[in-house]
């Protein structure tokens, strides 16, 4: 017999070796250059945040435009609303305490700065009347306190609005509301008519834009006095604020500002979440003073 391989059996043994080595080599290739579907920490998010340039007129996002009603709850994401009193008497000036605790009662200490504040809180009676948009200061103990008035009897809301700070610094958005009582005759009292037009103090304020339900749509704000135009200033960072109220449950919609005014005109984008009657509460700052321009808006 022959000692050597015959030269097939070579040949065969040789591209079996070599498709061997191609397997390994790609296996590491593809350990070191893995595709891009798996790359760890990668993702993509349906719906993200994104900015509107000046002009886009309203229109519906691919996966759903959402309008998040919020307040109507002592308790939303892990965080309760504790008043430390809700009881008031009417027409006297007090002190309204409360806390924002997380699972295990623990008051939480650690908020961000939303608009020049830690913490914003709204206060209406429950007809849509006497708003008051409010900044508490908080303790050590996370104990927050404001001085607060309520003219009338009736049953009012306060609603704190705040972005809580995780430990690893991710900021949580939540509004939470709860009921505080001034004993009394209780008188409610009509929405007023609705109208594009309001008038507060010296002051004429109209809005052009057509607010709709689960669509984003612009809205335009604009503050004169007879046939001038005053100079807005900014006002916790922006030259207007928007809180806009359902009337029943008093669902809140927390409305985002443009930073820049639109020529003459305060910009705001808003959904509306559903049919019904709301109020909205418009505040802006001419020469160091706060005045708020109120409407009725109805969505059929």
């Amino acid at each position: 017999m022959n000692d050597q391989f015959p030269v097939s059996t070579l040949r065969l043994a040789l591209v079996v070796a070599g498709l061997v080595l191609s397997l390994i080599a790609g296996f590491g290739i593809g350990r070191l250059n893995p595709p891009p579907s798996s790359v760890a920490g990668t993702s993509t998010t349906a719906g993200a945040e994104h900015t509107h340039p000046a002009g886009t007129p309203a229109h519906a996002h691919p996966d759903g435009p959402t309008a998040e009603v919020g307040g109507l709850a002592v308790t939303s994401a892990g965080y309760t609303l504790v008043p430390l009193d809700g009881t008031f008497t009417a027409g006297r000036a007090d002190e309204f305490r409360f806390r924002i605790q997380e699972t295990g009662q623990r008051p939480v200490t650690r908020f961000a700065i939303v608009h020049d504040k830690p913490m914003h809180l709204i206060v209406v009676r429950r007809d849509l009347s006497g708003y008051q948009h409010l900044h508490p200061t908080m303790a050590t103990d996370g104990t927050w306190s404001v001085p607060l008035t309520l003219p009338e009897p009736g049953i009012w809301r306060a609603y704190a609005d705040f972005a809580a700070l995780t430990p690893d610094g991710a900021q949580t958005p939540v509004t939470l509301g709860v009921d505080l009582v001034v004993p009394g005759a209780y008188a409610p009292r009509e929405l007023p008519p609705v109208a594009r037009t309001a008038t507060v103090d010296r002051f004429t304020v109209d809005f052009q834009g057509d607010p709709r339900i689960g669509v984003d749509a612009p809205m335009a704000f604009r503050v004169r006095v007879g046939d001038t135009t005053p100079t807005l200033e900014r006002y916790l960072g922006a030259y207007g604020h928007l809180v806009v109220l359902r009337e029943g449950d008093l669902g809140y919609l927390h409305v985002h500002p443009e930073t820049e005014l639109a020529g003459s005109a305060v910009m705001f984008r808003l959904t509306m979440p559903g049919p019904g009657r709301y109020r909205f509460y418009l505040d802006f700052q001419v020469a160091g003073e706060v005045h708020t321009a109120e409407y009725t808006v109805t969505m059929p």
